[in-house]
């Protein structure tokens, strides 16, 4: 089989059934920390620039995992090229184009359109396995995606959006449901932590020039350094080793719903620590994406 072959391949993941407790954990779990990262991010661009902050927080996630023993079993040669891929995919090209983009577009917009990641990872799979998804996971997917679109209706209607932005916005999601699909394989040969290790480390150095870049125009406070740090461990290096883990083991498409509870978490932190104001609007959306969660979590069929 050819390189290439290989890289453009998905698999079915190892649990197809109904997710198990340690499934919804992993799922949660990256909701809060992904919903919560935009807290850091704001706290990091107090200080530095959009540059500086994607290239130090995939630096500080690659050298938290670097430090740990499972992240060093050696890998295939034939594998090398995917890993190329999906580090392209997954992280420099999504984490450089994001921060770009939200300097064009109201950041509910930016949400929205993220969550177009499961949409674009369910036909990547439907694809490369010739298969379809399964019935509740289609239906997942209409009611997950309403969701987030009602979510951002009260903050995007003050909002502005401009061309560049949106199209930076689509490509960066595309990345992401290309990524996912990719990586299924590599987690469930290898393991999450060796995966997540290759993959950060190599968009480290892709992602090197736009860092230094952004040390021109940065300035130095603690407060955006120690955010920007936990962003990388926790929001980068942690959560990449998770998503790997379940995306490996109820497949691509499950995992990538996560993507619609991310702003459910983000709003509602919102009202918890900023005392913002939720719309009734909002408040359907939440419901819904927590309706299309619960449909995915379905076993396939």
């Amino acid at each position: 089989m050819s390189v290439e072959r290989r890289v453009l391949s998905t698999s079915h993941g190892t649990h197809r059934g109904a997710f198990a407790p340690m499934d919804w954990v992993r799922f949660g779990s990256l909701a809060l920390i992904w919903g919560s990262s935009f807290v850091l991010i704001a706290e990091g661009l107090d200080a530095f620039e959009p540059g500086l902050v994607t290239w130090a927080r995939i630096v500080a996630g690659t050298a938290v995992l670097a430090l740990l023993p499972g992240a060093r079993t050696p890998v295939a040669r034939e594998d090398r090229a995917r890993f190329v891929v999906v580090s392209l995919l997954w992280v420099a090209i999504p984490f450089t184009l994001f921060p770009l983009a939200q300097q064009h577009v109201a950041s509910a917009v930016a949400g929205m359109l993220n969550g177009t990641t499961p949409i674009v990872t369910a036909a990547v799979a439907s694809l490369l396995l010739r298969r379809l998804p399964g019935r509740l996971q289609v239906a997942g997917l209409a009611l997950g995606f309403l969701g987030v679109a009602l979510i951002a209706i009260p903050a995007g209607v003050a909002g502005t959006s401009e061309a560049i932005g949106v199209v930076m916005l689509i490509v960066a999601a595309s990345c992401y449901g290309v990524a996912i699909n990719l990586v299924v394989p590599l987690q469930q040969r290898y393991g999450p932590l060796p995966v997540m290790a290759r993959v950060l480390g190599l968009a480290a150095v892709f992602t090197t020039p736009f860092g230094l870049a952004g040390l021109q125009g940065s300035s130095f406070a603690w407060s955006s350094l120690l955010a920007v740090l936990a962003l990388g461990a926790v929001g980068t290096g942690l959560a990449f080793v998770l998503m790997g883990n379940l995306a490996g083991r109820v497949g691509g498409t499950r995992a990538s719903f996560v993507t619609y509870l991310v702003p459910v978490v983000a709003l509602l932190l919102g009202v918890a620590i900023r005392g913002d104001v939720v719309a009734a609007i909002s408040i359907v959306g939440i419901g819904c994406v927590l309706s299309g969660a619960v449909l995915a979590s379905r076993r396939e069929v």
